[in-house]
């Protein structure tokens, strides 16, 4: 069994609240902890919209990449952007979520997908993915 962390799931590891706990218990429950390769960019780009606080900001930021020294990293090769391609034809998606979607698709099988984003979630359940949300 794996736990994927799509970007919106790795922001939420960091911010107290009710999201952090959903990540912590699922991450908990698990050992092996995944992410696309995306998830990092996305995530250390949306600390920049969290606080105008500089401090602050490079917390998360160091508190974020701490973290992803645990992730393993699914890596967005060719045939993760062919694949994103042919689900996006079937899928009402974006590049980012089909991103996402594919890498996960990677794992063997059992997957937890952890996302925070409303548009993952139809489409990582047609997948076969357990959903955490919050």
């Amino acid at each position: 069994m794996s736990v994927y962390l799509d970007s919106s799931a790795l922001l939420a590891w960091h911010i107290d609240g009710a999201v952090r706990d959903v990540v912590v218990d699922v991450l908990s429950r698990d050992a092996t902890w995944c992410a696309s390769a995306i998830a990092l960019t996305e995530a250390l780009a949306a600390v920049t919209r969290l606080t105008d606080d500089d401090v602050l900001r490079r917390e998360f930021e160091d508190n974020i990449r701490h973290s992803w020294d645990f992730v393993h990293v699914v890596p967005l090769d060719q045939r993760c952007l062919d694949d994103a391609v042919e689900l996006m034809s079937s899928q009402p998606i974006g590049v980012s979520t089909a991103l996402h979607l594919v890498s996960a698709c990677r794992l063997p099988a059992d997957v937890t997908y952890v996302t925070f984003d409303a548009a993952h979630i139809p489409v990582a359940l047609s997948l076969g993915f357990d959903v955490v949300s919050g």
